[in-house]
């Protein structure tokens, strides 16, 4: 792209063929879009050089649009192209109404669009939401670690209409069962090191495994798994409703929401599926913690609590379970949206798919970082559901429990168990990825 002199003067008129086909108050709402992007120190004016950089980092995400388009890789979109690539994303339109988008965007003729023609007309139209990159880059729910504050996937129209939804839910559940199953060992020693590592009773992860074992044999690595499976289920049921309805609520008009409102609508969703399934969530705890024919099953187990405890018991924790959605799901996008744009400025060339092992490996980094954020939340909240059960415990608040763990432990007590929880990202992403890829195979899910 061939940046202009700074010294250039421009009036109206050079702009008359990119904003030719709007009034005098779209011009201004384009060019409040414009100043809000390119606006880097946030001081309401453009000034040349950051107007220099929005238009070369625009100009980068319109070619490769464009490049995604162009499906013969002859440098020209025509009719049948868009149709393609707008029936990819879901949306089905016809001929006459593919050649009105050409012809509005066709300056010779020709009834197809080359490079320049494409550019000109969308330089000056901020992109909040390309949908190819979109597409490419979903931050799917199979990224699995066996924690509940994912912020739920989002489908297209054509997606809902032909209950592919549904199938997508389907294989990302199996897919979580498979992960969690298999990573679930280190899931009850995290457990365990939340409730019963101190200063005085350091427990190390051989040593947690030789305790398990000793105590239960090695079936008892997997106590408290069935609990967590079977969860998945009504959890992501609810988790999807109520962000489709949270969409609707929040007046949003787009089938692909921002970060910002995907993160609200999100963090909305899933504080109402944990409050669903919540209870689900206490007896995985009791179980993982309990000895060796304590109970004879989840039922037993349920029973047991409610005959000693009540009702309320099945809440216990329940405040610092909700509030470490929002620490979760804000970090896990805002690094996965980082590390999108920083993939798509180094590398992106010919296609904005970054590939497998790219989504994977941001996908894990993304997911870590929002577990790091929340996990003295989750530790203070694992606590309190097991303090009933441990003999001679004294029954405390959040706040009391977070004062209580800092002057005993110091701040290093507040991440207790660490150590396991990340080692399962890693085996848990890749595993839920695999078997997520081979259902959709099974359950005749078109690939995205």
């Amino acid at each position: 792209m061939n940046i202009p002199d700074c010294d250039a003067v421009y009036d109206v008129s050079q702009l008359h063929c990119s904003v030719h086909s709007f009034d005098v108050d779209s011009c201004v709402y384009v060019f409040q879009k414009i100043v809000k992007a390119g606006d880097k120190d946030l001081d309401g004016q453009l000034d040349f050089e950051e107007f220099v950089h929005y238009l070369r980092d625009h100009e980068k995400k319109l070619r490769l649009v464009f490049k995604s388009l162009d499906k013969k890789n002859d440098g020209r979109i025509d009719s049948q192209e868009i149709m393609q690539s707008l029936r990819d994303l879901g949306v089905h339109i016809s001929e006459e109404q593919a050649e009105k988008i050409l012809k509005s965007m066709d300056k010779n003729g020709t009834m197809t669009i080359d490079w320049n023609e494409w550019r000109d007309y969308h330089l000056l139209h901020p992109a909040d939401n390309i949908p190819e990159i979109i597409l490419y880059w979903k931050h799917s729910t199979i990224f699995d670690v066996g924690e509940s504050l994912m912020v739920p996937d989002e489908f297209t129209a054509e997606e809902k209409k032909t209950g592919m939804w549904w199938r997508h839910l389907v294989a990302g559940g199996g897919a979580g069962a498979v992960s969690r199953t298999c990573t679930a060992p280190l899931d009850r020693l995290k457990v365990l090191m939340q409730v019963h590592a101190s200063r005085s009773n350091t427990m190390g992860i051989a040593g947690g495994f030789a305790q398990m074992i000793r105590e239960g044999g090695v079936r008892s690595l997997w106590r408290g798994n069935g609990i967590n499976v079977l969860k998945i289920a009504p959890e992501s049921a609810i988790k999807f409703m109520a962000y489709e309805q949270i969409k609707r609520l929040i007046g949003s008009n787009q089938e692909t929401l921002g970060i910002l409102e995907r993160l609200v609508a999100g963090s909305l969703a899933g504080a109402i599926a944990q409050s669903s399934i919540y209870p689900m969530e206490v007896l995985k705890t009791r179980l993982a913690l309990g000895r060796t024919g304590q109970y004879s099953g989840i039922m037993d187990c349920a029973k047991h609590i409610f005959k000693k405890e009540g009702l309320t018991a099945f809440y216990k924790g329940y405040i610092p379970n909700v509030l470490g959605i929002i620490p979760y799901a804000g970090i896990d996008l805002a690094v996965y949206e980082t590390l999108k744009n920083w993939w798509l400025q180094r590398f992106a060339t010919d296609s904005a798919d970054p590939g497998v092992f790219v989504l994977l490996a941001c996908g894990t980094m993304s997911s870590t970082c929002g577990q790091l954020a929340s996990y003295p939340l989750a530790l203070v909240r694992t606590r309190m559901q097991a303090q009933a059960s441990q003999e001679g415990s004294p029954q405390m608040t959040m706040t009391g429990l977070f004062r209580h763990i800092v002057r005993t432990e110091g701040a290093i007590g507040l991440y207790r168990g660490l150590t396991p929880n990340f080692m399962k990202v890693i085996p848990a992403v890749s595993i839920s990825y695999v078997v997520y890829e081979n259902l959709k195979i099974t359950l005749g899910v078109q690939s995205r």
